[in-house]
């Protein structure tokens, strides 16, 4: 177990008090224990054995416990806090950094992976501005529980090995609507083959630190992005492409399962465009593209279905950061580049649809037909996850007939619809015509593995918490096992009603940024 200290200048300053920071990447500052007992609330049976080559039963022991929880840092590691910045819902926010969070070591494993090791919610730093450095058991939940929900949905994500729990008070005003409440201090052990995202950059070329920006980017092209040739002199120029092109492609992902970010800033977006930083995520219940599910967000900036303009906006403040080091031929270029990100988008989200309706081959009016169903499902507010799911489980015959057994719910809410009969016949027309070799069985059984039937709907989640914070981990563990297995049709998961309508109480959850 290693850290990457040595790839870079350090902090000068080893005390760990708030101040704003220059000329380094890192800070070292180790994290604050809990004061009271801790508690392991769930474990990653995958991350621990196939990605840290341990044995699960290494959950059992202490030294597990105070290593994931802070308490004790592995022997020969030296604990960092990142330093970077970030625009903030479209202004620049200056140095923002590793707030709660300690870089605890850099793990290669048996398959040559690797992984960065990362507590969150394990004290202060010198970037924790006016915050804690806490975690709270609400939040560490969510964030644990959907990045690796996340993963079992093919989507690209940090993943999480553990979360914790103490009896340390932690304060917070959930809702920012001045009703602050008490809640119990958490901290999860996530993973990321880099946490370094677009604010890294940001930070160091809004700050003149060029050498330095050109250092960090070298590192991570060498590290990350085998594909690139070190030492050419367009390297960066590929870089921002490759960026560009995944960015495209992981929110194309996002949309295809219903999913919101909520914070969707420069300082959270990936360089290796993975989904990072879980905070007032949700996926949609029913179809809404105005969908958000965070509760400070009050222009809706981060709402779903603005997401991909969000991204071609950090994708902009990205290359404002790489401009120092570009010549004008370069610069011209890569403008050229990001003006391909809207039709880069639109392709793949465009092929993630077709695929969730079990369409082959090209229609010219495949377009039309994605987006006849989602204005049918966004006037009757159909169930998102459960319509494609159902399209999935549901005979061509079946529909033909508009004959929709009451267990298609969702169906029978898109069916209210006066064209939902129109659509239909669109629908089946393009299996018949476009779909050669095909039969309704394999259809079928191609969309259900990619229209999942379970997703971590807000209420699942909210509902999961309650119980823990009463110590009682066992639904939070049940929906961790469910979600591993997304498309499988699961008799604990049908028992606890994740494949129902939502239930009333779960209709306009608010889901919080105080985490």
């Amino acid at each position: 177990m290693i850290t990457c200290s040595d790839s870079f200048p350090i902090d000068p300053i080893q005390e760990n008090y708030v101040r704003n920071v220059r000329n380094c990447i890192f800070s070292i500052v180790y994290p604050t224990p809990f004061k009271s007992r801790v508690l392991l609330v769930a474990v990653s049976e995958e991350v621990i054995e196939d990605i840290l080559d341990l044995h699960i039963s290494v959950k059992e022991t202490s030294d597990f416990l105070q290593f994931v929880s802070g308490e004790k840092v592995l022997h020969g590691s030296v604990p960092l806090a990142h330093r970077y910045g970030g625009h903030q819902f479209g202004s620049w926010a200056g140095q923002l950094g590793d707030g709660r969070a300690h870089l605890v070591g850099v793990y290669t494993n048996r398959r040559g992976e690797r992984w960065e090791l990362q507590l969150k919610g394990s004290g202060k730093t010198p970037y924790s501005r006016n915050g804690d450095g806490r975690a709270v058991l609400r939040s560490s939940v969510r964030e644990f529980l959907c990045s690796e929900a996340m993963h079992y949905l093919g989507i690209p994500t940090s993943r999480a090995a553990s979360v914790v729990v103490s009896d340390d008070d932690v304060w917070r005003d959930q809702f920012y609507n001045g009703n602050i409440k008490k809640e119990r201090g958490a901290v999860v052990l996530r993973l990321a083959k880099s946490w370094f995202r677009i604010g890294s950059l940001e930070i160091l070329a809004h700050s003149g630190e060029l050498d330095l920006l050109r250092r960090l980017l070298d590192f991570i092209i060498q590290e990350h992005f085998p594909s690139i040739v070190p030492n050419n002199s367009d390297r960066y120029l590929e870089f921002f492409s490759t960026v560009v092109s995944e960015t495209a492609n992981l929110i194309a992902l996002w949309m295809s399962v219903g999913f919101a970010h909520g914070v969707c800033n420069t300082d959270n977006f990936s360089l290796l465009s993975i989904t990072i930083d879980y905070g007032p995520f949700g996926f949609m219940d029913s179809y809404d593209p105005n969908f958000v599910p965070n509760t400070s967000d009050d222009e809706g900036r981060y709402k779903i279905g603005n997401q991909a303009n969000v991204g071609l906006f950090n994708l902009n403040k990205l290359l404002q950061a790489l401009k120092p080091l570009l010549d004008p031929r370069q610069k011209q270029l890569a403008s050229q580049i990001l003006e391909e990100y809207g039709q880069t988008y639109y392709v793949r989200f465009t092929e993630l649809f077709k695929r969730k309706l079990g369409l082959l081959g090209d229609s010219e009016d495949d377009n039309y037909l994605i987006a006849f169903l989602l204005k049918l499902m966004e006037d009757t507010k159909a169930d998102f996850t459960m319509t494609f799911r159902q399209l999935s489980e549901i005979t061509a015959d079946q529909l033909k007939k508009l004959r929709i057994p009451e267990e298609f719910w969702a169906l029978q809410d898109l069916g209210k619809h006066g064209l939902f009969s129109e659509w239909v016949s669109m629908y089946l027309s393009r299996l018949d015509g476009g779909n050669k070799g095909d039969s309704d069985i394999k259809r079928r059984r191609r969309m259900t593995t990619v229209n999942p039937r379970y997703v971590l709907r807000n209420w699942m989640a909210e509902s999961a918490v309650q119980k823990a914070n009463l110590n009682d981990f066992s639904e939070v563990q049940l929906l961790q096992q469910v979600l591993q297995h997304p498309f499988q049709r699961q008799q604990a998961a049908e028992k606890a009603g994740y494949a129902l309508r939502p239930p009333a109480w779960a209709r306009g959850l608010k889901v919080s940024c105080s985490s």
